[in-house]
């Protein structure tokens, strides 16, 4: 038995493998990760990491003796070269192969580059691996102002360390305003008004056109003459998923590895999961999606290891996202539109929900500071219960009979 062999070792790959064992699966697994060491989870990096409340021996998902004792081989510091299709063999940059049963495409994505000029240069940074993060650390001890290109969930995260530390902070965002593709308008308004309040500055509607140097990273140039003065320059403009492995093997690509309900490619002994796949969602309508988030790399890699495990079932997990921006926890769950109804929720104590409506029907909830609204939107959407705009409205209205009943 060749057994089954995982390109990736972060949060999907480290879970399809503990959730194989759960099953009862008791061939071999093997986790080609190309970063060293073992499996560890990338949240923290831009918030306790940053700040210091964890090290990276607190970032590993499991210690060492776990992957003893669960039969797991992770072959760290190893990159997938290509995938011999008809003879179920992937081949490595070393020149190695590995025979397969079935393999799992599990290889995340990568940062996307700021196409400008100066984007090489020292000073200028990103932030997706614990290398980047020590390195972005590090730098952040000796600068004196600091530039956070995209305000997205890395970017706000990081200016909002950046804000506890007492150090100069402008966020560069080409959109109107922060989250944009995330969450609502109103949603994003306090968001803003938190990170204002904390002494972080925005620049909304702005283009960079390239990094001032020579040497390294002084100023942020932006295309209307503007210059932001930074030492320190984080770009967090979203990702690229890590499929061109599948691409040369022949296998479909659409916004990542394409796969079925049950995450499988067209190749019956190949699957994917995690931030590399995307995959008919029946929280969208049935339309593709492709999911950056840990829920969806842990609950795609148990909805996997089921089905290898002779238990197949269609991946239909309500999925939800998180942030920590200093004082401030959003929590999201299910999936929103653009043109989704916003209705918003305010309840006596602190923090404020936003209820997402498409056509009348509950598509997805924001909530800032209000764990509990969040647990009972996974369990409503989960359930398919109807929720109406004026019922979410009202905060006298018991969202949480609803939900349980």
């Amino acid at each position: 038995m060749n057994g089954i062999v995982v390109v990736g070792a972060g949060q999907a790959g480290f879970q399809l493998g503990a959730s194989l064992r759960e099953n009862g699966y008791a061939g071999p697994v093997t986790l080609v990760g190309d970063e060293p060491g073992l499996p560890y989870g990338r949240p923290p990096l831009s918030k306790a990491y940053m700040l210091g409340k964890t090290d990276a021996a607190g970032l590993s998902l499991r210690p060492e003796a776990y992957f003893a004792e669960h039969r797991l081989s992770v072959r760290g510091g190893e990159r997938a070269a290509a995938i011999d299709r008809a003879g179920r063999r992937l081949l490595l940059a070393s020149g190695e192969t590995l025979p397969y049963d079935h393999l799992v495409l599990a290889a995340g994505a990568r940062n996307r580059p700021l196409p400008v000029p100066g984007a090489d240069l020292p000073g200028v940074h990103q932030l997706r691996t614990l290398a980047e993060a020590d390195a972005l650390k590090a730098a952040l001890a000796g600068a004196t102002s600091v530039a956070v290109v995209g305000a997205g969930f890395i970017g706000l995260e990081f200016a909002a360390v950046c804000a506890q530390a007492g150090m100069p902070v402008t966020v560069i965002e080409g959109l109107d305003r922060p989250l944009a593709r995330a969450v609502s308008a109103d949603m994003a308004a306090l968001i803003e008004a938190s990170h204002v309040a904390a002494g972080v500055r925005f620049l909304f509607g702005s283009a960079v056109s390239r990094i001032v140097g020579p040497e390294r990273a002084r100023a942020v140039a932006l295309a209307d003459g503007r210059e932001v003065a930074a030492d320190l320059v984080l770009v967090g403009i979203g990702v690229i998923p890590n499929d061109a492995l599948a691409a040369s093997a022949g296998l479909r690509v659409e916004n990542g590895v394409a796969v079925d309900a049950m995450l499988a490619t067209e190749d019956p002994a190949i699957s994917a999961i995690g931030d590399c796949a995307s995959f008919p969602s029946p929280h969208a309508d049935g339309a593709r999606v492709r999911i950056e988030s840990v829920q969806n790399a842990v609950d795609g890699a148990r909805c996997l290891a089921a089905r290898l495990a002779g238990r197949p079932a269609a991946f239909a997990a309500v999925p939800w996202f998180w942030s920590d921006q200093g004082p401030l926890k959003l929590q999201i769950a299910g999936l929103s539109g653009p043109q989704d109804q916003a209705v918003r929720r305010d309840a006596p104590g602190a923090g404020v929900s936003v209820f997402r409506y498409r056509d009348g029907r509950l598509a997805s909830v924001e909530s800032l500071n209000r764990p509990a609204d969040h647990m009972i939107a996974r369990r409503l959407l989960q359930a398919g219960r109807g929720l109406t705009p004026d019922q979410a409205a009202d905060p006298g209205f018991d969202l949480k009979a609803l939900a349980l009943g």
